[in-house]
């Protein structure tokens, strides 16, 4: 299974340790979460009965563990009820576990927001990386087209000097330590997108950085939860292949999918690899699909290679191709 793992912002240019903080809630956090909002729906105004010897009162506080669905005045009643009431609370936590997973689906599937607009010429930013550039001299992300714009004088004239910032003017590094020097000063502000290339340079040693796992993954949680989306793919790409933590898919995937939830386009093709693998081509074509109308047009093989398999209709690959051919004729 192929996966893509971005590894650092244009050249030169561009965790929280607990996995149930907000960055990586498990399936189970969702079932609590959903069973204790069911729960308060359900108590509301009711006096407490106990579910074994019906006593009523305050004091029947006694709550099962599990589905916090019945209470019981002491432990003794709660442990001879159990039996009779296993049924019940398993049958209760699988209806709170499917509605808590149509709740995360619905965001999972639901079509990211659009980037922001180029500083320069106020055209929306394209969704993969090689169409724009981070300028860590003024912290600015500007589109590869006025990247590589021509300058002109005052008389209408093409200037050579096109080796200054698009935006700010200021000289492009010379080296790789200058630009990277460049990213310690923007990080000091919690620029997203210096920290998270100061996370690269410790992942692969480069630029005099030690190769040092755990200070990456440090910096890319803190990149991720100031807002950047390549911060926590970079993250799933770590759990999933064993890069600094143990190798754990379900940690992985639930990164993958927060920064595709984020706009990242690179995740959002990781996830559709990790479903076709399992077996789930619909939620595959899903992600195949969100990629392309995201302006990503590298999911159009998987999406034919579905339509081949029979998974995916004729509808949807004729669509796939209309949106991209319509992205490339705008740009």
């Amino acid at each position: 299974m192929q996966v893509v793992s971005v590894t650092r912002g244009a050249p030169y240019i561009q965790m929280r340790s607990d996995c149930k903080d907000s960055a990586s809630k498990t399936n189970y956090d969702g079932v609590c979460e959903m069973n204790d909002m069911l729960q308060n729906m359900n108590t509301v105004d009711r006096v407490s009965v106990c579910a074994n010897c019906g006593k009523e009162g305050s004091d029947v506080n006694n709550t099962c563990n599990k589905c916090k669905k019945v209470k019981y005045c002491n432990a003794a009643c709660k442990k001879k009820h159990r039996h009779k009431h296993k049924k019940d609370c398993e049958e209760h936590l699988k209806v709170a576990a499917n509605h808590a997973a149509k709740l995360h689906d619905g965001k999972l599937f639901k079509q990211p927001p659009s980037k922001d607009d180029c500083p320069i010429c106020f055209l929306q930013l394209p969704s993969i990386q090689t169409g724009w550039r981070y300028q860590a001299c003024c912290g600015k992300v500007i589109c590869s087209g006025c990247i590589r714009a021509p300058v002109y004088d005052h008389h209408g004239n093409t200037l050579i000097d096109n080796q200054k910032c698009a935006f700010c003017r200021i000289p492009k590094p010379n080296t790789a330590e200058e630009a990277a020097e460049r990213d310690k000063k923007r990080m000091e502000k919690d620029d997203p997108i210096a920290i998270y290339n100061i996370g690269v340079y410790h992942r692969h040693a480069m630029t005099g950085f030690p190769q040092d796992y755990t200070k990456a993954l440090e910096l890319w949680h803190r990149a991720g939860e100031i807002g950047y989306a390549g911060a926590y793919n970079n993250i799933g790409y770590s759990y999933m292949y064993g890069e600094g933590v143990e190798v754990n898919e379900e940690k992985a995937i639930q990164y993958y999918e927060l920064a595709a939830m984020m706009g990242n386009v690179n995740s959002r093709l990781n996830l559709g690899r990790v479903e076709e693998s399992k077996g789930n081509m619909n939620r595959a074509l899903k992600h195949y699909m969100i990629s392309v109308r995201s302006g990503c047009a590298d999911p159009l093989k998987m999406i034919k290679k579905l339509y081949s398999d029979g998974y995916a209709n004729k509808r949807r690959l004729h669509k796939s191709i209309t949106i991209i051919s319509n992205i490339l004729g705008r740009d």
